[in-house]
């Protein structure tokens, strides 16, 4: 449940080589975090693990399922959801309603269901809308079911993803930079919901910039750089690699001064 094997996985966009030889695995309730410099592969990586690139060369194998070249959508009946970087919110809807979007893989029906309003259909909405509202409290914005996603602030609508992301059930869930753009309280609470998950059972394979939350809340850490794995291991070790500290830890500590200076 919830193990993700990448296998000499590669993916070239002409001339460049944004993911190159990568192979890695994951443990079931784990959190296996991605870290490495701009351009190092990360969000490729994320697209290649959801269909939404195919592979140049290696395979993708989530539990006994062969998904190396299929369709996004065999990626989430499979169990893997994502979260994107920018929040992918319907802004015109409620938060409940986008928790409720997330459930479409799991609600069963038809068109002519639908428009009879048949008793199974209408016991399908009620458990739709109580298991949205249970995840929009798992993720700490019950207070927020009624309001428009619109009017909600940037913190809340990162977590808010997360909750509909939830809502399809996944086995495994890939977080591309759940703290970015958050503040340091709003990025503990991000660290803490992800400790949660992995707890509950769900494999989190994280990407992320903010080293304090990836070696917080990491139990494996692999490191790219130009697509290529640098390191992999538990964080004491990543953070000790003179490799890694060179190419990139090295380069964030330099910038946390300089901010801490300004």
């Amino acid at each position: 449940m919830g193990m993700l094997r990448v296998e000499h996985l590669s993916r070239r966009f002409g001339g460049v080589q944004a993911v190159d030889d990568l192979s890695f695995a994951t443990r079931s309730g784990s959190v296996h975090s991605i870290i490495g410099p701009n351009g190092a592969g990360k969000t490729t990586l994320i697209n290649l693990l959801t269909g939404v690139y195919r592979p140049s060369a290696g395979r993708i194998v989530f539990g006994e399922l062969e998904l190396t070249g299929q369709p996004t959508h065999r990626f989430a009946a499979a169990g893997i959801g994502r979260s994107f970087q920018t929040p992918q919110i319907f802004f015109n809807m409620s938060a409940l309603e986008n928790v409720m979007t997330g459930r479409h893989l799991h609600e069963p029906g038809s068109l002519l269901a639908a428009m009879l309003r048949t008793p199974g259909l209408l016991r399908s909405e009620r458990a739709c809308r109580q298991r949205a509202l249970e995840l929009l409290e798992f993720v700490g914005l019950s207070t927020h079911a009624a309001a428009s996603a619109a009017s909600m602030p940037y913190g809340a609508l990162k977590r808010l993803e997360i909750a509909r992301a939830l809502a399809g059930e996944p086995k495994l869930l890939l977080l591309d930079e759940p703290a970015a753009g958050l503040g340091p309280t709003e990025a503990l609470e991000i660290g803490a919901l992800i400790r949660r998950l992995a707890q509950a059972g769900t494999t989190i394979v994280l990407v992320e910039h903010n080293m304090r939350l990836v070696m917080d809340v990491s139990d494996q850490v692999l490191v790219l750089d130009h697509g290529r794995k640098l390191a992999e291991g538990d964080p004491a070790r990543v953070r000790q690699d003179p490799r890694v500290i060179e190419a990139y830890l090295g380069a964030e500590a330099n910038r946390e001064h300089a901010d801490a200076r300004d």
